[in-house]
């Protein structure tokens, strides 16, 4: 396992070095916790900008804290919430609480291009920290924030509190995809909720920084959890507006096969949503006589008719088969299909290990394998792989940080350190 996966401080293309990464120059300070915020900024990160994270001294970001954990060279907790969110970072520890810290964040934003928060909606303001009084004095400043329910429109759930389920159990994904009778099943893509609204959020944040090139002038990007999942579950939705709806606890007949089958060493997915697929399957399996059975004429005939007709059917063609030799037979004539995975699995595959797709984190005590992280997803032809560098230890660079944006020397930061402005 170790030695397939990306290391920390690998680089994959050198080639591409010599074209550095498309955000270098670009500067974002980030008040940001837990998982939402902390992806966003750290694609951000592989992308070339410079990422300096904001926490309270002390612990710092509550994510540090999550379980399963490792523990940091002093002793401190790193839980995989943080591990996996923060890697190309420095940290900084600023009480913002404390006005003497406001004022240095404020002095700091002078000297960046993007400010990030993910704290519920109203505790900046109340701190002299939301758009409008940020951006009287920097007005390029691009200023993003992230919540469950948005910040700049109304909504009568703004004031709740929101982690990933909670916006993916209001988007109705969990609805749709819930058994007749059975409770929904949460996280079902494990914080889907939080990774979709850090997407979009980068991509608010690229938009604004191109839109600034062209009129001089930076803006406040809103994304709010919710709406970003209506946006990656607008299928459930869009097909109920045409039509196709249940009621709960109804059983739900979706056109086509859209199913897990199993095969001799487990399960895999097939996906057949059109006629041609449809006629390559049945000849595959030698099931031919489906094609002139009115039962299985239509789409909808398939879905009606899974367990009943297609399930025996695939799934006596594959006992004697494995998922992989399944999907690649099924490939090789069109048809749309995939193994259902083990992470044990996934550390291995050939896939993954050209893609990048893991990246190694040394445990800091060196005991026990590495962590493993997800790589960077966006491949870019002129841009290199790598190199990662490891999460911030909480207040890290808080000194170094203040000395070079803000010219402080050692006298002012003892007392902003014994005042418990910074940690």
């Amino acid at each position: 396992m170790q030695g397939k996966a990306m290391k920390l401080g690998d680089v994959s293309n050198e080639t591409a070095m010599k074209f550095g990464k498309p955000l270098t120059g670009v500067r974002i300070l980030a008040l940001e916790q837990m998982q939402s915020l902390p992806w966003a900024t750290q694609l951000l990160a592989r992308l070339g900008a410079e990422v300096v994270k904001v926490e309270q001294p002390g612990n710092g970001d509550p994510s540090r804290l999550a379980h399963p954990g490792v523990l940091d060279p002093q002793g401190r907790p790193l839980g995989a919430t943080f591990l996996r969110n923060n890697l190309n970072k420095r940290s900084i520890c600023i009480d913002f609480k404390h006005e003497e810290g406001r004022a240095l964040l404020k002095r700091m934003l002078a000297r960046y291009d993007v400010f990030c928060e993910n704290f519920k909606p109203g505790t900046l303001a109340a701190l002299g920290l939301d758009y409008p009084s940020l951006s009287a004095d920097n007005p390029r400043l691009i200023y993003f924030s992230l919540s469950g329910f948005g910040q700049t429109r109304a909504s009568p759930y703004k004031n709740w509190p929101a982690y990933a389920a909670v916006a993916e159990a209001m988007s109705g994904v969990y609805e749709h995809a819930r058994l007749p009778h059975q409770p929904p099943i949460p996280n079902p893509v494990a914080g889907l909720g939080d990774t979709s609204a850090g997407m979009f959020g980068v991509i608010g944040v690229l938009a604004a920084l191109r839109h600034r090139d062209r009129i001089g002038q930076g803006q406040h990007v809103d994304i709010a959890m919710f709406d970003a999942m209506l946006a990656m579950a607008d299928y459930g939705l869009n097909v109920w507006s045409l039509g196709l709806r249940r009621e709960p606890d109804e059983e739900f007949i979706q056109p086509g096969i859209h199913q897990p089958f199993r095969a001799q060493d487990g399960w895999f997915m097939l996906q057949v949503v059109r006629e041609h697929q449809f006629a390559s399957l049945v000849r595959l399996i030698g099931c031919e006589s489906w094609l002139s059975d009115e039962r299985l004429s239509t789409r909808l005939g398939w879905g009606r008719h899974i367990e009943s007709l297609i399930r025996p059917g695939i799934e006596g063609w594959a006992a004697t088969r494995t998922r992989m030799e399944v999907c690649r037979l099924l490939a090789a004539q069109g048809v749309a299909a995939g193994p259902c995975l083990f992470h044990k699995e996934l550390v291995d595959d050939a896939h993954v290990c050209a893609h990048d797709a893991l990246v190694e984190i040394p445990r800091p005590n060196g005991d026990g394998p590495p962590v493993l992280v997800a790589g960077n997803p966006i491949k870019m032809s002129a841009v290199s792989e790598g190199p990662e560098s490891r999460m911030p230890w909480v207040g890290e660079h808080t000194a170094g940080i203040l000395q070079a944006d803000l010219g402080l020397d050692s006298d002012e930061l003892t007392s902003l350190y014994r005042n418990g402005v910074i940690g």
